[in-house]
């Protein structure tokens, strides 16, 4: 079996953002598990993330030159988990709680990840 961190960042690598869903109750979990952890169910499948998400909070990191700030977020998803990721595309400070944003796949270094941008 595979780790599901694993099995998740493989799926990201091939451009997909996924995530995990009940077959039994229907609710979608993320960050990636063995199970759900309201109710313990096991049955967990991968499906695609609707990318689809409103900024719950957000902070910035200020760096010394300006240019080179960044937000870290709390993303809601439209299926009902949080993830912490960042949102891209905007200056810092006009991220703000509610902004309506969308899921995208980067990859820095050699690594994939999902960052979101204005909707």
């Amino acid at each position: 079996m595979i780790h599901p961190e694993m099995e998740w960042r493989a799926h990201l690598a091939e451009g997909r953002f996924m995530i995990q869903r009940s077959r039994s109750t229907g609710g979608y979990v993320f960050y990636p598990r063995i199970a759900e952890p309201r109710t313990g169910a096991e049955d967990l499948e991968w499906v695609n993330a609707s990318g689809r998400g409103a900024v719950h909070a957000v902070t910035v990191v200020r760096k010394k030159d300006p240019a080179d700030s960044y937000t870290v977020a709390l993303i809601d998803l439209a299926e009902g988990p949080r993830m912490m990721s960042r949102v891209d595309g905007l200056a810092p400070d006009a991220v703000v709680i509610g902004l309506p944003v969308q899921a995208r796949i980067v990859t820095e270094g050699d690594q994939p990840l999902v960052v979101f941008v204005p909707a």
